[in-house]
Parts: C-alpha cells; sequence; structure tokens
C-alpha cells in the first residue's frame, strides 16, 4: 500500500499497490506492520458494509463520542463516492477543517479516518457499494452527527438537494 498524509492531522489516502498480469491485479488492502509503522490503528472489530442504489444519496456526516469514537477505514467497491471528514478534535492543528475524497472501484484509493472526525460520503454514482472497517462498535446512544450543509464548513457537495434519511435530516449545526 502506498499511504499519503493528508492536510488533515492523522488522516490518510491510501493507494493500492497492485501487482498485475494478463489475469489482472492482486493488492493487498490492510496490512497491521504497515498501518503500525504509520501509526494507525490495527484494532478494527467491526466490518461495515453500505449500499446505495441512487446517485447523489448522501449519508452522514456522522461520529460516536464517550469512548465509543471510531477510526475507520473506508473503500468504495462499486461504483464512485465523494468522501469527506471533518476534524472535530478540539485540540488538534487542524480543528474545525475538512477534505473530500473520490473514492472508485476503478481507483480502489481508501480513507483512512481517526477517531474524533465525523464522516459522510455521497453517491456519484447509482448502484454504490461502501465498505468499512471500523475500530469500534455502533453504540447508538453515543451516536451524533453534523448537518451536511452546515454553514460552519461549507463542504461543496456536487449537488443541493441530496437524498437523506430522517436521521441525517435533522442533525444540528456545529458550534466551532
Amino acid at each position: 500500500m502506498i499511504f499519503e498524509k493528508t492536510e488533515l492531522k492523522d488522516a490518510w489516502i491510501l493507494e493500492l499497490e497492485r501487482r498485475g498480469d494478463h489475469r489482472g491485479f492482486f493488492a493487498r488492502t490492510f496490512c497491521a506492520e504497515e498501518f503500525k509503522e504509520h501509526g494507525l490503528n490495527t484494532s478494527f472489530v467491526q466490518a461495515n458494509m453500505s449500499r446505495s442504489m441512487e446517485k447523489h444519496t448522501l449519508r452522514g456526516m456522522h461520529f460516536q463520542i464517550d469512548g465509543a469514537e471510531e477510526s475507520k477505514l473506508i473503500r468504495c467497491t462499486k461504483g464512485a463516492i465523494l468522501d469527506v471528514i471533518i476534524d472535530i478534535r478540539k485540540n488538534s492543528p487542524t480543528y474545525g477543517k475538512h477534505i473530500s475524497v473520490e473514492l472508485t472501484e476503478d481507483n480502489g484509493r481508501q480513507l483512512y479516518v481517526p477517531e474524533g472526525f465525523a464522516h459522510g460520503f455521497i453517491t456519484l454514482t447509482s448502484e454504490i457499494e461502501v465498505t468499512y472497517l471500523v475500530s469500534q462498535f455502533y453504540t447508538p446512544g453515543k451516536e451524533r452527527g453534523i448537518r451536511w450543509n452546515d454553514p460552519a464548513f461549507n463542504i461543496q457537495w456536487p449537488t443541493d438537494a441530496p437524498i437523506l434519511s430522517e436521521k441525517d435530516e435533522k442533525w444540528d449545526d456545529w458550534v466551532l
């Protein structure tokens, strides 16, 4: 894997290092030793999958609190998404900043999201699948979110009218 630092402290983009021939290719998507060398969490306790059928379906911006904060490794295995993370760690030099990364089945990129970040994505194609490795178990009472179009972050989404869940429509604005 090729580890690329992002402008957000502790967040990384991982490129596949493909070994290929006429049959296709092989690539490693996770290696505990390589993650440790880069100071990344290697203790994943759940593997999750999300499927969305329509273009411009938005899921996010989610995070957990009070000891349930998650590191995540996100990969789009079918279709394409714009993945967005916000650093909400008050003691971080990149607090309040966000990045957007296009993850597609073709580019094979992954996004490592450290604990203390809000995470969400919007589908850029129809019929997408996203896989997540997460370092904490989902804890409903500790789940929180930020409104997808919160003016504090000015995230540039590809549409002003995404398809949202009822829960994602109701998140509050963040107070920086």
